[in-house]
């Protein structure tokens, strides 16, 4: 069965992928007796692509698409929907794609039984297989709500949530990669690509499951995208030369990565705005202080807008961070953030004497534990 879906996949997409033809799709669904007010909504990320109302518990969606998509749909028991984020506890995803896809609930959305085409079966398998992880989840969140605020402040308390967080994160990466592995021909893959990359793309990572796709999904506007994204995460990868750049200290003196040469830095991409980042300065401090004087340094660039360089000079004194602070005065969209990949903080490089990275995005245990090896 596999097979057969393999080579209809391969005989039907290539034009799409290719010469981006519109291809007819349907869906068609029942949701309870929902009717007027009531209207269901198809999106794409935040686009709206369509919407109807409701006709005891009736809709049914038309039109055409140039590929393969991963939609919402979203009911609104009122009819009104603010925003593409508006009722996210009611709504289903599945793939758009050439052909019917039928949609039943007896009430709500996530309740939902989605068939169709053999996409969508491909994606009910890929969530179905992430459901111990989403169970965990859940469980962890309902903790959090049944904690005490005095709990919900305990340190130990804290880290075991953040353990847990960061553990799961990565059971949902690994679930991503094995589907890859497993469906290296099903659009699904590509766009489980994303999951598998986690909140810090990592080229050692990525390349691999990249180099697994079919040819055919390599090739489409999405694959040509994640190629390109690899080269970027290649010039960042551990072992690669750390970009060099020069950025304005708070008194305007000039610092270059190269005034590094000679021992390890560690670059550390932040902002005044960002919790997580400032949450983490207290274990750099502690790092910084320990080896200061063992070949070691921190270099801390920000990401503030333009607007905030009084923010940025207050979290400084407020943190009472001691070592090296420079601005991006661009933030996120700033050449220094491009060059090394940074979509979100904190991010963080360990440059070693050479000026080669040799560890990224190092938090908590980490960071002390891979410096106590290099330093040691």
């Amino acid at each position: 069965m596999r097979n057969t879906f393999i080579g209809l996949l391969l005989a039907t997409f290539p034009l799409l992928a290719k010469a981006q033809e519109p291809v007819p799709f349907t869906i068609r669904g029942t949701i309870g007796k929902l009717n007027a007010p009531a209207k269901v909504y198809l999106l794409r990320g935040t686009e709206l692509l369509d919407s109807t109302t409701l006709k005891n518990g009736v809709f049914e969606f038309k039109g055409t698409t140039d590929r393969p998509k991963e939609v919402d749909i979203l009911v609104q028991r009122n009819g009104r929907l603010r925003n593409a984020y508006a009722g996210s506890a009611n709504r289903t995803r599945f793939f758009l794609e050439p052909g019917p896809v039928v949609l039943t609930t007896p009430d709500s959305l996530p309740n939902a039984r989605l068939k169709g085409t053999q996409l969508t079966t491909d994606y009910n398998r890929l969530i179905a297989s992430q459901q111990p992880i989403s169970d965990k989840a859940t469980a962890a969140g309902t903790e959090w709500q049944k904690a005490t605020p005095q709990e919900r402040e305990s340190p130990i308390f804290k880290e075991r949530m953040k353990a847990a967080y960061d553990e799961r994160n990565k059971d949902y990466q690994r679930s991503y990669a094995a589907f890859i592995k497993a469906n290296p021909a099903s659009w699904v893959s590509l766009d489980a690509m994303q999951g598998a990359a986690g909140p810090v793309p990592q080229y050692a990572e990525l390349a691999p499951l990249y180099q697994a796709l079919s040819p055919m999904l390599q090739n489409s506007p999405e694959g040509q995208r994640y190629k390109e994204m690899l080269a970027v995460l290649k010039a960042v990868a551990i072992g690669a030369p750390a970009p060099d750049f020069t950025l304005p200290t708070p008194t305007g003196k000039s610092v270059s990565l190269a005034d590094y040469r000679g021992k390890y830095v560690l670059i550390d991409f932040w902002a005044s705005w960002c919790k997580p980042c400032r949450q983490e300065h207290p274990n750099i401090a502690k790092i910084y202080n320990e080896y200061k004087n063992r070949s070691f340094d921190v270099l801390s660039i920000s990401l503030d807008e333009a607007n905030a360089r009084t923010k940025w000079l207050k979290a400084i004194a407020d943190d009472q961070l001691a070592w090296t602070q420079v601005w991006d005065i661009s933030g996120m969209d700033g050449t220094t953030a491009k060059r090394y990949n940074v979509r979100g903080i904190p991010q963080n490089f360990l440059i070693d004497p050479s000026g080669k990275i040799v560890a990224v995005n190092l938090r908590g245990d980490d960071l002390p534990a891979t410096l106590a090896k290099l330093l040691k």
